[in-house]
C-alpha cells in the first residue's frame, strides 16, 4: 500500500530533489508558497517551500526499490529511520487542498484580525499597549500602528503575542 514519507533535502535542493525522484518513477511534491520578498527597494513575489529542506514523496515500501532515495541528488535522509515513518495520507491531503489554481499552497495567517482591527500587545517589551492590526508576513510577524510618544510608530511582533481588544 502506498503511503507518504518525508524526506530531508540538502539546502535549497528541494527541487532537484523532486525532479531526480520523479526521474526514478516516484510520485514525489513539494508544496510550494507565494513569499513576497523585499530587497534593496524593490519588493517580488516568489515560490519557496513550505517547509525547507522537506518534501513529500508516495511509496510502496513492500513493492518499491525506496532505499534509492537515499542515493537521489539532494537528499539527505528519510525521516523516521529505517524503515521511514509514515505520515497520516489526512495531514497531506489537507496541504494539497489548501492548494490555488497555480499549485501553490495558499497561506491565510491573518488570524482572524482584519486591517484596521484594534489589537492588543499581551507580552513582552510592548506589553499592554494597544494598536491597529496592519498585516502579517510570511515570519507570522504581526505589524501594529501604535501611537508612541504622540506619534505613530510601526513594530513588528511575534503573532501570539496579539490579541484582540
Amino acid at each position: 500500500m502506498k503511503r507518504w514519507y518525508v524526506v530531508h533535502t540538502r539546502p535549497r535542493a528541494e527541487a532537484r530533489a523532486v525532479s531526480h525522484l520523479a526521474n526514478q518513477g516516484f510520485e514525489a511534491w513539494l508544496p510550494e508558497f507565494r513569499k513576497t520578498r523585499r530587497h534593496a527597494r524593490r519588493t517580488e513575489t516568489v515560490r519557496r517551500p513550505l517547509f525547507p529542506r522537506y518534501l513529500f514523496v508516495r511509496l510502496d515500501l513492500d513493492d518499491e526499490p525506496w532505499r534509492s532515495v537515499y542515493g537521489t541528488v539532494g537528499v539527505v535522509s528519510m525521516v523516521g529511520g529505517d524503515p521511514p515513518a509514515p505520515v497520516a495520507d489526512a495531514i497531506v491531503e489537507t496541504i494539497r487542498a489548501r492548494r490555488g489554481d497555480d499549485g501553490l499552497v495558499r497561506i491565510d495567517p491573518a488570524l482572524g484580525f482584519a486591517r484596521g482591527r484594534r489589537v492588543r500587545i499581551a507580552e513582552g517589551a510592548l506589553a499592554d499597549l494597544e494598536g491597529v492590526f496592519l498585516d502579517i508576513d510570511d515570519r507570522a510577524r504581526v505589524g501594529v500602528l501604535l501611537t508612541l510618544l504622540g506619534r505613530p510608530v510601526r513594530v513588528r511582533v511575534d503573532a501570539g503575542s496579539v490579541e484582540a481588544v
